[in-house]
């Protein structure tokens, strides 16, 4: 018709999707971020090989972690005893696959109790306003003001034998280690997940959402939080990092688990008065901690672009 505007290209492609255009689910957009991100992909075939070794070595490698052989105690790495052995002759291998288990483990759950407290007060903080914001920041202020090595180890050295007592030495020790961890991690998320909540809570969307009724439960689960899992990721993967330093610096210290459960810190306690003849003893377990955090850190970038909807393209 003479004289008529051309439509927009911009609204008609705002219309509705176009006839025929290939639809890239989160699945497989996850693949392309993951193929492209080249040390995140060193950091998972690390990780995925770590796992695995814990996971179904004792299986692979069925050699007992306490059998002691005094005429082989110091040996360096071969062929019988591919890591080398300890002070009592005991395999290194052996040993470093019980204590990945028992670091992997407590890293996981140390995470995920940081990250349910975390992500909770963080919440509760971001979408209220006045004094309940207020008393929960002060909380986390109070919680980052204190030194947290010395604070674990005065409740480690406070409660470790009553727990020892009444469940357990392994599991005494493993509950009172991650449930400590976890309760000097949360403060980063929760300060995190707040500062996420407040930039979300104006947005459009949200904005939308309350003008057409949502309740502030269904604004914070269905709009807020899901827009906010980008930067939690990323602290779940550092924490999952900082929980098994911490647990390896208190076993360092003597103050984690017992020298008959090998944890990878209790090994480089135990290795730390043979660091002249025995290097191999502390490499071994030094090496897997620095290999977990860094490929664990490295994910946590690639999952950071993944969960994040802000940076899909």
């Amino acid at each position: 018709m003479s004289g008529s505007t051309p439509a927009s290209p911009t609204v008609s492609a705002a219309a509705g999707p176009v006839p025929g255009a290939k639809q890239v689910s989160l699945g497989m957009e996850a693949w392309r971020r993951f193929r492209r991100h080249k040390l995140a992909m060193a950091g998972a075939i690390i990780l995925g090989i770590m796992t695995f070794a814990v996971v179904f070595g004792p299986w692979l490698y069925p050699v007992p972690i306490n059998e002691i052989d005094f005429a082989s105690k110091l040996q360096g790495p071969s062929w019988q005893h591919p890591f080398g052995t300890d002070d009592l002759g005991q395999d290194l291998l052996a040993r470093m696959i019980y204590g990945g288990r028992i670091s992997l483990a407590v890293g996981i759950v140390a995470m995920l109790i940081a990250l349910v407290a975390g992500v909770l007060i963080g919440s509760v903080s971001g979408i209220s306003r006045g004094s309940v914001d207020a008393a929960l920041m002060w909380v986390a202020d109070l919680f980052l003001s204190l030194p947290q090595l010395p604070m674990l180890l005065l409740v480690i050295y406070l409660f470790r034998d009553s727990l020892k007592q009444y469940i357990g030495a392994e599991a005494g020790i493993f509950i009172l280690i991650v449930v400590v961890i976890g309760i000097f991690r949360w403060m980063p998320v929760a300060r995190l997940v707040r500062a996420q909540f407040l930039s979300l809570r104006e947005k459009e969307f949200v904005e939308a959402a309350r003008a057409l009724g949502a309740s502030t439960t269904r604004q914070v689960v269905r709009h807020i939080l899901p827009n906010a899992l980008g930067p939690v990721v990323v602290a779940a993967t550092i924490d999952v990092a900082a929980a098994i330093i911490f647990e390896s610096t208190l076993s360092f210290l003597g103050l984690g688990f017992p020298p008959d459960i090998p944890s990878w810190g209790r090994l480089l306690f135990d290795a730390k008065d043979y660091l002249d003849v025995a290097m191999h003893w502390a490499l071994f377990p030094g090496g897997a901690i620095f290999l977990t955090s860094l490929s664990l850190n490295l994910v946590g970038d690639w999952a950071r672009d993944v969960f994040d909807p802000r940076l899909r393209s």
